[in-house]
């Protein structure tokens, strides 16, 4: 039996600009990574971000977290994961694995969690209705 909760998996290829002096991936891209693997994941939902804010809610980061175990480097080609565990409430919480080709080796990983605001007041709301639909179906 599988657990519950949704992941989703999103390449990405180190450019030079991302690193620093040594050609290392400067430390906060990572949060730039883990943004567009959370993008990737929304959409592969069949809820992408810009559906959501069409509904008036926006989807904020209030909290990150990063544990670097391992560097990457210029032209690396990294594989991000992406995955929710727990049930989302007025808040969701995502979770992050970095990889580097075909090694399993974990080079960085953490989470981030988010409150859904209401895009005219800023004030905290539940999700969309349609986003709850969908979070039915990974947490039965």
């Amino acid at each position: 039996m599988s657990e519950p909760g949704f992941t989703c998996v999103t390449d990405i290829r180190v450019r030079y600009a991302e690193t620093d002096g040594m050609r290392v991936v400067y430390h906060g891209n990572y949060l730039t990574y883990f943004e567009q693997a959370r993008t990737e994941m929304l959409r592969a939902m069949g809820l992408p971000y810009a559906a959501i804010e069409a509904m008036g809610i926006f989807v904020v980061v209030v909290e990150a977290h990063v544990h670097y175990r391992r560097p990457a480097a210029y032209d690396d080609r990294l594989q991000v994961r992406a995955s929710v565990r727990e049930r989302p409430t007025n808040r969701i919480r995502i979770e992050y694995a970095v990889t580097r080709g075909d090694d399993p080796a974990v080079l960085v990983d953490g989470y981030t969690m988010h409150a859904f605001l209401d895009a005219r007041t800023g004030r905290p709301v539940r999700p969309p209705k349609e986003f709850e639909t969908i979070m039915q179906s990974f947490f039965p």
